[in-house]
Parts: structure tokens; sequence; C-alpha cells
């Protein structure tokens, strides 16, 4: 049996088996292609069809396999709500048992497009959760995008979920603070110096702090309204880091400004996702597709092919299978990298294949 056809057929039944239902007719025809594309695009490293199909064990030539490829991400009814979210679902369950980072940001996907994603960090990576995809370069999606994310995935949460949301300065919106407040969620978002505020009866933009602070410097100011709204009572940060030419202004619903601060460092892991999908494993970025509904369908399989290769790569430092695959004393490899590494000695091995859609804690 080719290695094509193991990586496949492992996929294929982890998809079925982990399913919320038993799929049945056209759900499990969809799933049998939706597990030849996360195979191929693995196998392949890249998200161009023809490339996928040429790495998918098929008895067909490759031109049919292309053209059953473009009907899946063609198709209407294939929505992420069906065949990524249910995975999703299961993936929070595992990791609910502390609390949930969450971050929000923006790319570039395929041809013209730019796609909105959450995602939990995990470990030096980021795991998508939910998108939307519009086309246009990449620039702030409306607050009401942002508010249906947070909902999509908050209805996936188990009941009582601790969870802290990050975002730049594109998710400061007071609405949809507000919808983090009602959904219990803490918050630190980055803001703009020219966001206005009010503290002890003040009206000032922020970049008033920076103007009275100096590198390395915090300032911390409690019970704010913001914008001319009037919205809070948040917490506002002045944080000018040592080395950087101007501070960087944050808002917050948490306790501290030290604790603010801390999670809001996290927010950067959501780089390693986008990095991972191109440069470094899918190259989403040079899918050729131009079309958003066509590039969501794509990101569902793109999606559930980065968590199980970070999957590997976790159970490989749980397993200490590090030695098998790296040699040295030292290894600087991060879990997706590492997952990619132990897929191949288990390919070359001829070693049965781990297929989860989910990580632990």
């Amino acid at each position: 049996m080719s290695d094509n056809l193991r990586q496949y057929r492992a996929i294929r039944d982890a998809l079925r088996q982990a399913y919320p239902c038993e799929p049945q007719g056209r759900c499990a025809r969809h799933l049998t292609t939706l597990a030849a594309l996360i195979s191929g695009i693995v196998a392949s490293k890249s998200t161009q069809l023809p490339k996928v199909a040429a790495k998918v064990p098929n008895g067909t030539k490759p031109e049919s396999r292309v053209k059953r490829f473009a009907r899946w991400l063609d198709n209407a009814r294939l929505l992420e709500e069906t065949y990524f979210l249910p995975y999703a679902e299961i993936l929070l369950r595992h990791l609910a048992l502390e609390t949930l980072v969450l971050v929000m940001d923006g790319s570039v996907v395929g041809c013209g497009c730019t796609a909105l994603m959450l995602h939990v960090v995990y470990k030096g990576r980021a795991l998508p959760l939910a998108w939307r995809v519009r086309q246009g370069p990449k620039g702030h999606f409306p607050e009401e995008l942002h508010i249906a994310l947070v909902e999509l995935v908050r209805a996936c949460l188990p009941e009582g979920t601790q969870v802290v949301f990050l975002g730049d300065g594109e998710f400061d919106g007071t609405t949809l603070q507000a919808t983090l407040n009602e959904a219990g969620w803490g918050y630190v978002c980055g803001t703009a110096q020219s966001t206005v505020a009010t503290w002890e009866g003040e009206t000032f933009r922020l970049d008033t702090l920076g103007a009275c602070s100096k590198p390395g410097t915090l300032i911390e100011l409690k019970e704010v309204k913001l914008t001319r709204d009037a919205y809070g009572p948040v917490m506002v940060l002045s944080c000018w880091a040592k080395g950087y030419h101007e501070p960087l202004y944050l808002v917050s619903n948490l306790a501290t400004a030290e604790e603010a601060c801390r999670y809001y460092q996290k927010r950067f892991r959501i780089e390693t996702f986008f990095s991972d999908q191109k440069s470094r494993g899918f190259h989403i970025h040079k899918s050729h597709i131009a079309d958003p509904q066509r590039l969501s369908r794509l990101l569902i399989a793109a999606c559930l092919a980065y968590i199980w290769i970070v999957y590997l790569g976790a159970l490989c430092e749980k397993e200490g299978w590090r030695e098998l695959i790296h040699r040295r004393k030292r290894c600087d490899l991060s879990l997706f990298q590492l997952g990619l590494r132990i897929l191949e000695h288990f390919l070359n091995e001829e070693l049965p294949i781990p297929v989860q859609f989910h990580v632990t804690i």
C-alpha cells in the first residue's frame, strides 16, 4: 500500500469517527473528498489543486481529481458550520479545562482575498476555530463580522469556559467590547492613539498619555469611559517598551495592567499560523483561487490539516519521539515542523499513522 493511500485512509477514518453523527449518503461522500483534500494538501505542501490531486491515491486521471476537488469547492451546501465546526467543538472541549486565549486577526489568502480568523492559542501556535473570507486587500472588517465570529465560537464552548480575547487596534469597537463583556470573557485589545477617553472628569486623546511618558514606562488608568459614546468603565494602558519609538495603547476589562500585558503578548502567536499556512507550510496565499466562498471551503481542509499536524507535533513531544527525527539534544523545531517530520517518519517506517483533529493540554 502506498504512503499516500495509507495517509488518506487514516484521515478518512478519523474524520468519520469524530463526526457527530454517522455520515451517510451525500455527507459521507463529502467527508471522503475532504479527507482526500487534507491528505493531498499535507503530502504536496500546497493548496494548488493540480499539486494536491497529484498526491491523492485514486485510479482516475489527475485531471478528473482536480475537477472533483473543484466541484467540492464550488458546492454552496458545504459550510464551515457543517464540516469544520464539529471538529473545532471537540478541540475546544479538550482545551477548555484551562483558560482559553482566543486571538482575532486578518491575513491575505488566495488571489486578492482576505480572511478574518479567530484562533485559540496552544503551545506557541494558533489553532483556527472560525473565519470569514472577503475579496479585497487586507483592511478592517466591519465590526458586525467580528461579533459574528465571536458568537459562532461562543456557541461551541462548554458551559463555564474561561476565555480571554485578544486583538489589535482593528478590534477595539465598543459594540464588540460590550459583546465580550456580556459573554463573560476577558479581553485585551490594541487601540489607536487618537482614541478619545474620559477619566476623572477630563476628556483627552490617548496620545496625551504618551506625551508625558518615556520608554520603559507603563501608565494605567482605571474606570475610563471610551469614545464620545462614553463606553465603560474599562482599563486603559499606555505601554512604552524599551527600544520602541512610541507607546502601545491597550484597552481591557481585566483586573490588572500586568495581567493585561502578559496576555497581550500572546496575540503575536497568530502570526505563526499564517506563516505555517503560507511560506512554511501549505502556501495558502498561492492557491490561485480568487473567489471568497471557494477559498472559505478550501480553508476547511487546510485548517483541519494544520490542526492534525500540530497534534502530531504535540504527540511527538509527549511520547518523547524527538530523537527519532532530530538528533541534536536541543530541538528548536515548532510543533508544526515536528508534526511534519514525525509524519514522514511514520510513512518511511510503515508505522500506523495517528490522526486526530484535536490536541490536549
